[in-house]
């Protein structure tokens, strides 16, 4: 889950203005079909504005999509946006999702199914505000739908939540994931079975209150390190075999340059912002993330789940719309990236998910998009 920054980068002259503003959705219960348009070939709205590839779903605002394949078919675990009307800040308060809808379809530009309701706040028992963007998995019979909620004092902590049903309704355990923090959970099973979690985003995802390991509510919500001092990198922790506990103490992740060296927290186009999401391609690591402030999503590569990523490249330039976030995943042989921007609405906090193929490089490289 990404922030809204009232003044964007100058040096972004790539940024797309915004297009005609749509009413606000009307939340959705009732399972619903809606057809995908395929991602070959660029499409002009009304405006004229030109988008590599159209919403998926129109008539919900989505956002944040965590994409997976279970039993063959797509599944897709993204935030639900909504018009609340609240002013926009820096610290996201304008971002106020209450519950999430999950979406699945046959196949890349197939009919998508809104499954409706999965999981609302008014029925998690530590809930305070803000489920932001989720992750999900599956184990044992079992699917596990990761979320970032606010507790009661207003700390973002990872809950977890359970059900038969890759579509749910999902059940929350009754408090959050001892050990956990921050936002933007994104789950990892590897290919010996271990599964990992990575989670953090600083600004309004309070990654920088956590910088002694304990939660400090005095410093600052915008405080990141000084420009010259080390940038905060993710952190990530194995799972137990339930699923449904950190099994050791969270670590940071390095994200290093090609130097070697890690990345300063001036060094907004390569830092680690937010949204976190890690795949595995040809026996080497990919970790990929957005830069917040700067609007890429970038990637980095290394040779454990633990790290270090050694810094690669950008895999999509700016979307339009301030936030960006990301999910990758293979689907019937070829890859995949899912991701947002405002095509629809115009207003940052009123998204839509999209999807278009991710292409390599012999060698592995990812190909940069520009969407």
């Amino acid at each position: 889950m990404l922030l809204h920054k009232s003044i964007v980068s100058a040096s972004l002259a790539v940024a797309v203005l915004p297009v005609a503003l749509f009413s606000a959705c009307q939340n959705k219960t009732a399972e619903t079909e809606t057809a995908a348009t395929t991602t070959a070939a660029p499409a002009a709205d009304s405006t004229g504005s030109k988008y590599l590839a159209q919403p998926l779903i129109k008539d919900i605002y989505t956002a944040d999509p965590s994409a997976h394949v279970f039993n063959g078919k797509i599944y897709i675990y993204p935030s639900h946006d909504i018009e609340t009307e609240m002013p926009e800040n820096d610290n996201g308060d304008h971002f106020a999702m209450r519950d999430y809808h999950i979406l699945s379809m046959d196949s890349i530009g197939g009919k998508v199914t809104d499954h409706g309701v999965a999981l609302d706040t008014k029925d998690i028992p530590w809930a305070g505000r803000q489920l932001w963007a989720p992750d999900a998995a599956y184990k044992n019979g079992t699917y596990y739908l990761y979320f970032p909620l606010k507790d009661k004092q207003d700390v973002f902590r990872i809950g977890v939540a359970t059900s038969k049903s890759p579509t749910g309704p999902f059940k929350a355990q009754p408090q959050p994931m001892a050990g956990s923090l921050s936002i933007d959970p994104a789950v990892f099973t590897d290919t010996d079975g271990k599964t990992y979690m990575y989670m953090g985003g600083i600004w309004g995802g309070q990654l920088q209150r956590w910088r002694t390991g304990q939660y400090d509510a005095s410093n600052p919500k915008m405080q990141e390190p000084g420009p010259k001092e080390t940038a905060l990198g993710p952190k990530m922790a194995r799972l137990t075999d339930d699923m449904l506990r950190l099994a050791e103490p969270v670590k940071e992740v390095q994200i290093l340059g090609q130097d070697g060296k890690p990345f300063l927290s001036g060094d907004n186009t390569h830092r680690f912002f937010e949204g976190g999401w890690l795949h595995k391609y040809n026996g080497k690591y990919y970790f990929s993330y957005s830069t917040g402030d700067t609007h890429l999503l970038v990637y980095a590569t290394g040779t454990s789940p633990y790290g270090p990523f050694t810094y690669q490249g950008v895999i999509m330039n700016p979307v339009e719309g301030w936030t960006t976030h990301h999910s990758i995943v293979e689907v019937g042989g070829k890859w995949y990236i899912f991701y947002h921007d405002t095509q629809l609405s115009g207003k940052t906090w009123l998204r839509n998910v999209k999807v278009t193929e991710l292409k390599r490089t012999p060698d592995g490289r990812i190909e940069t998009i520009n969407p």
